[in-house]
């Protein structure tokens, strides 16, 4: 193999990658312009079922001895009723909720409070291969790989998708 022969199926496959770019661009366009079209009449119908749902929940609302048993119906494919919610806790403002609680409880805020944790890779690269060992981690080699993609990340994505599931129905068969 050649710099040469690589260039050539360079060539052959940025066209091929054009051609696709092509075809879901148009399919893009497309589907925007049934979206602008369609958007005025999809924003009445959204506010008319907002509107109906607000109307059916304030009449279970006020019928609520009309669902004691059963606690639900079902009319015209619709299930309403009453439900029973198990009890929870409700905050607008968790940065509030936490700052309280440590403001409370101080050392013992801890309990009370979630963090997710995980490793620092920085302060791990600095350690010997057999202290990651002694913590159940590896060091990964330096080396190379194969890189094939274009410069339009927004295509690329999809392009990328659409080529992985075909390679993979290739590998399949």
């Amino acid at each position: 193999m050649t710099l040469t022969e690589i260039e050539a199926l360079a060539k052959k496959y940025s066209a091929a990658h054009d051609v696709l770019a092509a075809i879901l661009n148009k399919l893009r366009d497309e589907q925007r312009a049934a979206e602008r079209k369609v958007l005025p009449r999809l924003r009445d119908a959204t506010a008319l079922a907002a509107q109906a749902k607000i109307e059916l929940a304030a009449a279970i609302a006020g019928g609520r001895a009309l669902f004691a048993k059963p606690r639900t119906q079902v009319f015209h494919g619709v299930k309403c009723g009453l439900q029973k919610l198990p009890p929870g806790i409700d905050f607008t403002d968790a940065d509030r909720v936490v700052a309280l609680i440590r403001k409370r409880y101080g050392k013992d805020a801890a309990a009370y409070i979630r963090t997710k944790e995980s490793p620092d890779l920085k302060m791990l690269a600095d350690m010997s291969d057999e202290e990651l060992e002694k913590i159940g981690c590896a060091r990964t080699p330096e080396g190379d790989a194969v890189v094939v993609k274009t410069t339009d990340s927004e295509i690329e994505k999809t392009v990328a998708a659409l080529l992985e599931s075909a390679v993979g129905m290739e590998d399949e068969a």
